[in-house]
């Protein structure tokens, strides 16, 4: 039987693609379950369509993301801590804080799993990090942690 997935089916195929199945696992299975429609000519223009739409926003989000990207890479973001009287910081610099920073300097809205961070920095001085964007594109910034005055 001849259907157009309207999901991913493990082992048989991707969303919107027109797949040949079995006649009983069609009806019994992906018909019920609604992860499937019987191919005729309109379904199959309608499938068509919507991969075109995802093409279509696929590009327009990858543009988006390309832009915001070059717009960070080689930032600097400077994050004032209060030091105590041994020169320790009072207060851990932690993906959260990077992700406060870079929204008040560059406008730019980041998740903390985008962040490639180790372990939140405890000290003084220049630190080289990484954001990982979808489409694996990523870019380095430089986290500067100074003394508040």
């Amino acid at each position: 039987m001849k259907l157009v997935l309207l999901e991913d089916v493990e082992n048989v195929g991707k969303k919107y693609e027109v797949k040949n199945v079995k006649d009983g696992y069609a009806r019994n299975f992906l018909l019920p379950k609604n992860l499937a429609k019987i191919a005729t000519k309109e379904v199959v223009e309608w499938a068509n369509m919507q991969k075109e739409i995802i093409e279509k926003q696929a590009v327009e989000d990858l543009a988006k993301i390309q832009k915001m990207a070059s717009e960070i890479d080689g930032l600097e973001l400077t994050v004032s801590v209060k030091i105590g009287d041994k020169g320790q910081l009072f207060e851990k610099i932690n993906e959260q804080k990077i992700i406060e920073r870079l929204k008040e300097e560059a406008g730019i809205d980041v998740k903390k799993t985008q962040i490639a961070f180790g372990s939140p920095i405890e000290g003084l001085g220049e630190f080289p990090l990484k954001i990982k964007f979808d489409h694996n594109l990523e870019a380095e910034i430089t986290l500067i942690v100074v003394e508040e005055k």
